[in-house]
């Protein structure tokens, strides 16, 4: 697969302003390295922290070294707050608006307000996330003996794919293993070429699939210590890959019993540069320019 490290500058006219404290604590040692570019959190859940975290941690982003986050939704609540964040924080917080779907399906007239809510703020929206299949709600269904129709939530995957390819917008997709299948199909269906997949887990034939066809993933903290997520970064085309950290979804290894943080992008950046052979400025410089090129953020 494709080693190709080089940027693109993107051509969208969202706003970003970058930082470049992360480099500014450098050892003598490392004075004649170039200056580390600052990282953007593709994926987290900001509305889902308690507000005086959601505020500290946003406060902290620029002496953490990270230019913005993606703040996901759960729902159209959820999408509301995240709107509300971005309007509060411009530049450093880029909203993304749909239905996390490892929840139970909404009635119909909640469905149809979400989407007649993105509708009237599709300027405001870098994406629509995220969205995706049940993959472990069917699991644990399938292990306590009950029965599952996956065909509701497939079909409102489709709805968020065509709005998706109707109002120009990237997807962010929770969808693994075999899910990731039917949601390709899915995009190839409606035509839609700009799709991140975040913390992926699959088959090599399926992330040969996505990686052809210019999908993106990206990593969190556990590519520190998961042998499977490494194993995606070592093969994963450079040019399409992001850091996220999901939060607040806790991780274990060097980050156990801390509250997630964007800044956690800084290890996940780290170990990905370790993995690939590339120097961390290059790695950070790369990580950066994917993530403004996907979700169209000028650098």
């Amino acid at each position: 697969m494709s080693g190709n490290h080089s940027e693109v500058n993107p051509s969208n006219g969202h706003e970003l302003v970058l930082d470049r404290a992360a480099a500014a604590s450098a050892s003598p040692a490392e004075a004649n390295l170039p200056p580390l570019a600052p990282l953007i959190d593709a994926h987290v859940h900001l509305d889902t922290y308690k507000e005086h975290e959601t505020q500290a941690l946003l406060g902290s982003l620029k002496d953490a070294g990270v230019a913005a986050v993606i703040g996901v939704s759960m729902d159209l609540v959820s999408s509301q707050a995240n709107l509300r964040l971005a309007q509060a924080w411009p530049g450093q917080v880029y909203p993304a608006f749909g239905f996390h779907p490892e929840q139970p399906l909404p009635a119909d007239r909640e469905i149809d307000a979400l989407f007649g809510w993105m509708a009237e703020h599709a300027d405001d929206m870098v994406a629509v996330g995220e969205v995706g299949l049940p993959y472990y709600s069917r699991l644990e269904a399938a292990e306590a003996g009950l029965p599952w129709d996956n065909g509701p939530y497939e079909a409102l995957l489709e709805r968020f794919v065509r709005f998706a390819r109707d109002h120009d917008k990237p997807i962010v997709l929770h969808a693994v293993y075999e899910d990731a299948d039917t949601a390709c199909d899915l995009l190839e269906k409606h035509g839609v070429s700009r799709a991140h997949f975040h913390w992926f887990k699959g088959s090599a034939d399926t992330v040969r699939r996505m990686a052809d066809r210019g999908y993106y993933v990206s990593f969190t903290p556990d590519i520190a210590y998961e042998a499977e997520i490494q194993e995606l970064a070592r093969r994963y085309p450079a040019s399409q890959v992001m850091t996220e950290t999901d939060g607040p979804w806790p991780f274990e290894g060097p980050f156990a019993g801390q509250m997630t943080h964007p800044r956690m992008t800084a290890e996940v950046a780290s170990v990905w540069s370790s993995l690939r052979d590339v120097p961390l400025p290059e790695a950070r410089a790369l990580l950066h320019a994917n993530a403004c090129r996907f979700y169209g953020l000028l650098r």
